[in-house]
């Protein structure tokens, strides 16, 4: 790895911390939303550093769709138990078991926007007035309009067209009573940046990213991980492939790549050769056009 490359990940690990700091500086009760996913784990690594030697500042919010990867949730309290941060955890189920949420039915059933309600009680409840995620406007089209303050009103709702500028790096997180902001640390990552930095950090994953035997089902133009949740129509078989994920989400959801990449080094020469987006292997974003959209305008992550 060239000396500019490491120079250049240098200037994107240094943006971040300073948006980790503002944070810290202007909001009273922040927390990170953690998923289990590289970029989650990014950027409480990033908020290990901004604040060493203390302790991250900020609480670890996980949103439990009760569909995660099993390695998921063990990497999450590992992690935990190694930080000594505190967890704060919102059930999905626990929204359907109060009414609050009807779950979907189908086939393709779902429990992603559930999280919407979710989410939003467990900030109010918790008086979060900043949730720090990882998203990255390379990802998707709706997250490209993400500033690294992003203003939510009192109902938790994202205006795209109604955000304030940043001009010079000044970052304005006044808000009213009921209202949040999100932030979004490595806004400027791209996907080929974040597994430059794991690999040059050794930061710890989930398996999942690493080429593994799963059983899976062909669907939606993916393979998606056989489990206990999945209903399989009269023509679908369960196979077994060496595949990994390059994004996580619900299991019934996530869609795996056929793969040989084991190691971090062979995973970022594969990042290098890909031509799709890493969400492409996601069902929950082939529902419409605008899917991550209408869902990030209702208070999405």
């Amino acid at each position: 790895m060239s000396k500019y490359y490491l120079n250049y990940l240098d200037e994107l690990e240094s943006e971040a911390i300073y948006i980790l700091r503002e944070v810290w500086a202007q909001f009273e009760n922040p927390v990170i939303l953690f998923s289990g996913g590289k970029d989650s784990i990014l950027v409480t690594h990033l908020a290990k550093k901004a604040f060493y030697p203390a302790r991250i500042p900020f609480p670890l919010m996980h949103v439990d769709t009760g569909h995660n990867f099993p390695e998921t949730i063990k990497f999450r309290d590992d992690l935990v138990a190694e930080l000594g941060a505190q967890l704060i955890v919102g059930s999905v189920q626990e929204s359907i078991d109060q009414g609050r949420v009807a779950e979907e039915k189908g086939k393709n059933a779902t429990r992603n926007a559930l999280q919407i309600t979710t989410l939003l009680d467990a900030i109010e409840s918790n008086k979060i007035d900043c949730a720090i995620g990882g998203g990255r406007r390379d990802e998707e089209k709706a997250r490209a309009k993400e500033r690294f303050f992003s203003h939510r009103d009192d109902f938790g709702q994202w205006d795209p067209k109604n955000q304030r500028p940043e001009l010079w790096n000044l970052l304005n997180g006044k808000h009213f009573e009921g209202e949040h902001f999100r932030a979004f640390p490595i806004s400027n990552w791209t996907e080929m940046d974040v597994w430059n930095y794991i690999l040059r950090e050794n930061i710890q994953i989930p398996s999942l990213y690493i080429a593994h035997e799963r059983e899976v089902v062909w669907r939606n133009d993916s393979w998606i991980p056989n489990s206990e949740f999945l209903k399989l129509e009269e023509n679908e078989e369960v196979v077994t492939k060496k595949i990994r994920f390059r994004t996580l989400g619900d299991i019934t959801i996530t869609g795996g790549i056929e793969s040989d990449a084991d190691t971090l080094e062979k995973i970022v020469a594969e990042v290098a050769s890909m031509k799709q987006t890493e969400r492409g292997n996601r069902s929950d974003d082939k529902r419409s056009e605008t899917a991550m959209e209408d869902r990030k305008r209702q208070g999405y992550f």
